[in-house]
């Protein structure tokens, strides 16, 4: 493959890697700061890997059910009306990760 070529395709992935990256700081701001950055209300606080060992032990789709379905006093969708299954995923995965 022309060397051109896999540099263009690199600098690509790495870009599209950002813009979703990008996407998931700007929902959890808009949607999940609130809460998770502070602890409201007993949420796991976001990037505090003990807050979110027993809840991740759980597995990912139970976590996900509760975040479209609401559990203890987080309510139904959180407040992210728009967020896809995968949306939820992507935003779990990220709250649950160490701050880097």
């Amino acid at each position: 493959m022309n060397k051109w070529l896999v540099a263009i395709l690199l600098s690509v992935s790495g870009v599209s890697a950002f813009a979703t990256e990008q996407a998931v700081l700007d929902r959890y701001q808009k949607s999940c700061f609130a809460c998770h950055a502070f602890g409201a209300n007993g949420a796991p606080k976001s990037h505090v890997v003990a807050d979110w060992a027993p809840r991740m032990e759980k597995g990912m789709d139970t976590l996900v059910k509760h975040a479209a379905e609401g559990f203890n006093t987080m309510p139904p969708k959180g407040l992210c009306f728009d967020c896809s299954a995968d949306d939820f995923k992507a935003l779990i995965e990220f709250m649950a990760a160490p701050k880097s």
